[in-house]
């Protein structure tokens, strides 16, 4: 055998044995996805879900295993020092488009040392208070905002997450100041909701959904352009008098920068047909949120443009004053 006969054999062993030629039958060994949060939190239960139908498909196991602190960071940094093969995942909502104004120095770039691999249920913002508040309607809550600025209590993960950013957007478009109680975690913040300790939340319907079906919450408001379709009887924020705001909250998936392009579109393929099972269109609609998909180039376009929202809140003097 010649020389160049030998080249094009060894390159075409190469190829079969590269990731990239093995994209169709992976995974073949146990994937962990790292949800950056405590367990408990919207993304951590719609992760699960996910996982669970990745591996109804796959045969393989997709382990959670949640790495909280520093509003996430720390989850996704342990993944963007992971090996890029594809077997060490993230997921994480809204407030992935938040970290630049969180942190001046992060360790690492978000959008560009992670790849974005989809999008998918896509859950409505909404207030809540408890079900024995005095405040009825969002605009009894913006009101008395607005004549005791800076008395009304809500409740976030923590200074910097979304509900933080979210909250602070409601009072720039409705002209009125709140006080934040931060927690460790979105579900230690409706506790103290249940306890009154807080007068007010904003959290995605997923953290919701449960205390609302059992009576404890009252949902004021939800963002999107309609009433979500399992909760028709509660308001979009135009509906409730505070139109031009709103954000709905998605979770997403990355992998650590430099992962073979196709896997990541494996990983996606999964994830498509996973929103299409009968089992997360049923969730997705449980937890009063739409079962939608969004391929990794969708999902980096729109994190690009929620970062640029987010930038106008960062901006408000009294958001940087607190």
């Amino acid at each position: 055998m010649t020389m160049k006969p030998l080249f094009l054999l060894i390159l075409a062993l190469g190829m079969l044995a590269s990731p990239w030629a093995n994209a169709g039958t992976f995974p073949d060994r146990p994937v962990t996805i790292v949800v950056p949060y405590p367990p408990g939190g919207a993304v951590d239960m719609v992760t699960r879900k996910m996982a669970a139908e990745l591996q109804k498909q796959t045969g393989q196991a997709f382990i959670v295993e949640n790495k909280a602190g520093a509003t996430g960071t720390i989850g996704l940094l342990s993944v963007v020092h992971a090996p890029a093969d594809g077997y060490t995942l993230v997921t994480n909502d809204t407030t992935f488009s938040l970290l630049p104004y969180i942190f001046k120095d992060l360790p690492f770039k978000p959008q560009s040392d992670l790849v974005p691999v989809a999008g998918f249920v896509f859950a409505p913002m909404a207030v809540a208070v408890k079900a024995n508040s005095r405040y009825k309607t969002l605009q009894d809550l913006l009101g008395a905002a607005k004549a005791a600025p800076g008395t009304i209590t809500y409740g976030t993960g923590g200074r910097g997450s979304l509900p933080d950013f979210a909250t602070e957007g409601m009072g720039m478009a409705a002209h009125a100041r709140f006080m934040q109680v931060p927690f460790k975690g979105a579900g230690e913040a409706t506790m103290a909701l249940l306890t009154g300790t807080i007068d007010f939340q904003i959290a995605s319907t997923p953290g919701l959904i449960g205390q609302l079906k059992g009576g404890s919450i009252r949902l004021l408001a939800v963002s999107g352009e309609r009433r979500a379709d399992t909760l028709p009887q509660v308001p979009t924020f135009a509906q409730a008098g505070l139109p031009g705001f709103g954000v709905v909250n998605f979770t997403g998936m990355w992998a650590p920068k430099g992962t073979p392009p196709a896997v990541i579109a494996r990983l996606g393929n999964l994830v498509e047909t996973a929103m299409h099972s009968p089992a997360m269109q049923a969730y997705a609609q449980s937890i009063g949120a739409a079962p939608g998909y969004w391929n990794g180039a969708a999902l980096g376009r729109n994190v690009a443009q929620r970062t640029a929202y987010w930038g106008k809140v960062a901006a408000n003097p009294d958001f940087e004053k607190r």
